[in-house]
């Protein structure tokens, strides 16, 4: 298989994976969008990042860094670490970790706000 634009085509199958994903437990739990998405997203970043080990252990089409915290940065934050972890993936990588651990305060704070603002 050859990529010619990585990015936009891992960014495009994760839509796509998510969408479907989410549709279905959308339709399983009865209308509850935000557990339908935030499983959907955490599962297919978690995905994205076996998936990226293992290329990267075969010599194959990576995926892309930008990807990786893009899904990170929408909701998939705890399957990534837990792909970080699980895999020992994108760990020693100083500059990857530090945008990682940015994304997470961001989250932080956002939650946190939004909470504030609700009581």
């Amino acid at each position: 298989m050859l990529i010619h634009k990585p990015k936009k085509y891992f960014l495009v199958l994760a839509v796509i994976l998510i969408a479907v994903l989410s549709s279905i437990l959308f339709y399983l739990t009865e209308g509850n969008f935000l557990y339908a998405y935030i499983t959907s997203i955490n599962r297919i970043t978690l995905l994205f990042y076996g998936y990226d080990k293992y290329q990267a252990r075969t010599s194959g089409y990576r995926v892309p860094e930008t990807v990786l915290h893009l899904l990170a940065l929408t909701g998939g934050s705890p399957g990534a670490l837990l792909g970080q972890l699980l895999f020992r993936h994108k760990t020693r990588k100083l500059k990857f970790l530090f945008v990682f651990i940015m994304i997470v305060i961001i989250q932080i704070v956002v939650i946190a706000i939004w909470v504030n603002s609700k009581s």
